[in-house]
């Protein structure tokens, strides 16, 4: 007699169930590994899905007038609400390190903005910074936001700082971190923008290293058919990205925050890494220099990190941003 009709039914039964389970498991790595030749987008969205699903963040959407919004809400719906917009050639994805953890106490609004990400986008619309402002003003109207807390990275920065400086009333603080908008030393990267040099405009694995290792201190692995997928996303958007960073080298924009600085009255800080390349740390200075009615004013340097402390510094990023939520 075959010696596994010997067994008792209860090995039976658990080998039966190993090998079902082993049949998954290749069957998920023949997928995994179909999918990631042949359809790797999939995967990177599936991977951001999990992690708003982590966050406890919903997928939403919401048109207002010609503008479709898609963005994340969840968190502790009866807490007080941050809105978190991301920089330049980014979106909504970005951020969802740090909302795991600013989940937890207070109700999260993280919009893909206008033209990016899987919000809209208008043939012939401008998407500098005002134009964005004004986008954000409808948007949060819509939603019936009470006073919240805004937080805005690079370009991001530049929009929630105009915004605040317009409707002061609707900001209960204001945190621009590793802010465009706002005069610093002119390094490396501000001389080749201003000279019509886009490094995020990358088509290629090796226009993605050196745009990497300029944002980032240390970047991070990224597989290879991923970042063909974002080289292939910025071949789709390429005259829209040209037309966004032209429109940001304009005098009026790359300075946007300098002039209403003093307009912003709710408690404001500045949140920097000390390695950014792009928006370098002496920004700070007119930042403190220039915030003559805020209610109070806050700085945080963070060390080994450039200019996505988001992602390469979530934990200190999630902890600053919650300290400065809870205080205001």
């Amino acid at each position: 007699m075959p010696s596994h009709l010997t067994r008792p039914l209860w090995k039976q039964l658990l080998f039966r169930r190993l090998k079902m389970l082993g049949v998954l498991v290749a069957l998920i790595v023949v997928l995994g590994g179909g999918s990631y030749l042949l359809a790797p987008q999939w995967l990177m969205r599936l991977h951001a899905w999990v992690q708003a699903e982590q966050a406890g963040l919903d997928s939403q959407t919401l048109s207002v007038g010609q503008t479709r919004w898609s963005y994340y809400q969840g968190g502790a719906a009866d807490g007080p609400t941050i809105v978190l917009l991301h920089g330049y050639g980014a979106d909504k994805t970005v951020w969802l390190p740090v909302a795991k953890q600013l989940t937890r106490n207070f109700h999260v609004i993280i919009p893909d903005l206008p033209g990016w990400g899987d919000s809209s986008r208008q043939a012939g619309a401008s998407y500098n910074i005002d134009a964005q402002a004004q986008r954000l003003s409808r948007f949060v109207d819509a939603l019936q936001l009470p006073a919240f807390i805004l937080v805005g990275h690079s370009m991001g920065g530049a929009i929630a700082g105009v915004y605040a400086a317009d409707h002061p009333q609707r900001v209960a603080g204001l945190a621009l971190m590793d802010s465009f908008g706002l005069s610093g030393k002119t390094n490396a990267f501000a001389r080749a923008a201003k000279a019509g040099n886009n490094p995020f405009d990358f088509t290629t694995r090796a226009g993605y290293a050196r745009m990497a290792h300029l944002v980032f201190k240390q970047p991070p692995w990224l597989p290879g058919r991923f970042i063909d997928v974002l080289a292939k996303r910025n071949q789709r958007r390429h005259a829209f990205m040209q037309n966004v960073f032209n429109a940001l080298r304009q005098p009026g924009q790359y300075n946007a925050l300098d002039a209403r600085l003093g307009k912003l009255t709710m408690p404001v800080i500045g949140i920097w890494c000390q390695q950014d390349k792009v928006t370098d740390v002496s920004a700070l200075n007119t930042l403190r220099s220039g915030l003559t009615h805020a209610t109070s004013i806050g700085a945080t340097v963070i060390n080994d990190c450039g200019h996505m402390p988001e992602l390469e510094k979530p934990d200190a990023t999630a902890r600053i941003i919650e300290g400065f939520a809870v205080a205001h």
